[in-house]
């Protein structure tokens, strides 16, 4: 039996992480009709093929392929349909003009991701509604999620990553990450192996002093002075005692005195006890 080439080890390594992260949060569900949302890089067609994979495993949920056209200049609008086309893919090509509005509203010199990504989640959601999926797919990985936490953790005061699974805030629409548990190295390797037809972001891809960039240096060579440093933080984000940090919301720290009270008040004996 021949040995597995390194394309093949790479693919059964992505897929075991997608089905790690279906299983761990229940992210297929019987019934469920998916929406893949489609941005033309890597991270989004892997995603694509990797939920293709799970329908030849498991042939109870559907999906459909979403592609938002923002308008910006240049984009060639043809290649996805095309694609999509070819793989015989159920989708959507969504045109909305959101690149006129970044580029009025964004300030001289500022990152357009933010009001880019509010536009474009609040078109998808509206999307999802009016095709009536169960679940929305976006394909961030395992870089993402710990790029995110950084970013919170020194620019917003918060410890909050990406989770694999949630509800938006108006409880209409359940986002999940099936890629969370995949490295970015290797979708880059499968997304070469499969010669997807890459559509680069020209919005925001050019402003080189995002602080996301500067988190992802800092990441990359933090991995190269330690390796695996990132499997290690990555483990952390799965590991949380509560007890041990200063959140009175996820930790009732004034309850905890009040039962260590009364244990010694249970526990220790009176002293007439003593007397014989």
């Amino acid at each position: 039996m021949p040995l597995p080439t390194p394309e093949e080890k790479n693919i059964n390594r992505l897929r075991k992480s997608f089905w790690e992260a279906v299983e761990e949060f229940d992210l297929i569900e019987p019934g469920d009709k998916i929406m893949v949302c489609l941005s033309g890089g890597k991270d989004s067609y892997t995603m694509l093929d990797m939920f293709i994979h799970a329908q030849t495993v498991r042939k109870n949920f559907e999906i459909i392929a979403v592609n938002l056209d923002q308008k910006q200049p240049d984009y060639p609008e043809h290649i996805l349909p095309e694609y999509l086309t070819h793989l015989g893919v159920n989708f959507k090509i969504v045109e909305k003009d959101t690149y006129s509005i970044v580029i009025d509203k964004t300030p001289a010199g500022k990152t357009m991701c933010s009001l880019c990504s509010r536009l474009r989640r609040g078109s998808l959601y509206a999307t999802a509604e009016e095709l009536g999926v169960t679940k929305i797919a976006l394909g961030h990985h395992r870089e993402d999620v710990l790029e995110t936490f950084f970013l919170n953790l020194f620019f917003s005061g918060k410890m909050e990553a990406m989770p694999a699974k949630y509800r938006t805030d108006d409880g209409k629409h359940v986002v999940i990450r099936p890629l969370v548990y995949c490295k970015e190295n290797e979708i880059a390797e499968y997304s070469i192996y499969k010669k997807f037809p890459i559509i680069p972001c020209n919005l925001c891809g050019s402003q080189e002093n995002m602080q996301r960039k500067i988190t992802k240096k800092m990441l990359a060579d933090w991995e190269l002075q330690y390796p695996n440093r990132k499997e290690v933080i990555y483990n952390a984000l799965k590991n949380i005692s509560p007890s041990h940090l200063f959140d009175r919301d996820l930790y009732d720290f004034k309850e905890l005195k009040h039962r260590v009270e009364e244990l010694n008040e249970k526990d220790t004996p009176k002293v007439e006890e003593y007397i014989p």
